[in-house]
């Protein structure tokens, strides 16, 4: 059977903001000007504070394309964003659905280049260019066992012009909502990290899911970084080094809940997790103090680890698209 054409109707793009009106306007700017344009452009506000709500108004009569806006009445952090993002996303019955932060624009035949690889793959990731325009290197693959990206995984494409992923990025994760439906919503319980990292290996135990070699996003924030050639490391906040040792209590049980936890080589994968956390500090953000969040952060994820009334995100109830 042929697969069906892509139609770009079909698609929604979903963005989560939370007080960064300015980057917004100039990704809402970007969709404007895209050509060809999704169904639906879905905007979930975490509880900001700033303009964000009179920007998205400003843009309804002139994006050419409907917007749905959610506020939320507090701020969920990424994961609860993109859960919910992809919740309105999915019960307006969209085929496809193209998250986003606000930080980044879309290049105007963006959607087109991610919509030629729908016949035939079904969780795609695009590529970006970098603040500065060079190209940014995403690890696009995890060690499952050590529950950690693999930093050398090829940068290259060869003439598939695609490679194999077993992870994912909200910075552009292009999903067919038959994966949404299979593995539920994005787990908002992450708040923020690893969320969209096991979400993308949700999708690859269902799926062939790949990052195809289309610049189709544009990175609009600039980031200190340490220069490693192709590959940086970012610097990072008080607040992430917490999540990213917490959250590593949850991704313990969706690996165990899929028969893929391995106990020796997680606990080595979160120490060298630690371990990078440490270097960044020291290299990219020159000062040491911030390592009691990381030991926050390990003990919280201790205590999620053992939680035994845990259960993972349940599939979604097939919803028909309205008429």
């Amino acid at each position: 059977m042929t697969p069906a054409a892509f139609d770009p109707a079909s698609t929604t793009i979903t963005i989560v903001t939370y007080n960064r009106s300015g980057l917004l306007t100039r990704l809402l700017q970007s969709i404007a000007e895209m050509d060809p344009k999704p169904g639906h452009v879905v905007v979930v506000d975490n509880a900001s504070v700033d303009d964000t709500t009179a920007v998205v108004e400003s843009f309804r009569p002139r994006l050419g394309t409907e917007i749905v806006y959610r506020r939320l009445d507090e701020n969920t952090g990424g994961s609860g964003g993109f859960s919910e993002g992809m919740r309105v996303a999915y019960e307006l019955g969209s085929e496809w659905i193209w998250l986003m932060d606000d930080d980044v624009e879309v290049v105007p035949d963006g959607l087109a280049r991610m919509g030629a690889w729908a016949p035939r793959f079904k969780s795609i990731q695009g590529r970006r260019y970098d603040y500065d325009g060079s190209e940014f290197y995403w690890q696009y693959r995890l060690s499952i066992p050590f529950g950690i990206p693999i930093p050398f995984a090829p940068a290259g494409f060869d003439d598939s012009g695609f490679r194999q992923m077993n992870s994912g990025c909200f910075e552009g994760m292009f999903i067919h909502r038959d994966i949404v439906q299979e593995i539920g919503l994005p787990d908002p319980r992450f708040f923020i990290y690893w969320d969209d990292s096991v979400y993308g290996w949700l999708a690859s135990r269902k799926t062939a899911a790949v990052i195809v070699n289309e610049f189709v996003l544009r990175r609009t924030r600039e980031i200190r970084q340490w220069d490693m050639g192709i590959r940086h490391l970012n610097a990072s906040s008080d607040a992430y080094r917490y999540y990213i040792m917490r959250n590593r209590g949850f991704m313990k049980h969706y690996f165990r809940e899929h028969g893929a936890y391995r106990p020796v080589r997680f606990a080595l994968g979160s120490f060298l997790t630690f371990a990078k956390e440490l270097i960044r500090l020291v290299f990219v953000e020159r000062k040491v103090r911030g390592t009691s969040n990381l030991f926050r952060g390990i003990r919280d994820g201790r205590r999620i680890a053992t939680d035994r009334q845990w259960t993972p995100m349940p599939p979604l109830e097939p919803v028909q698209p309205p008429l």
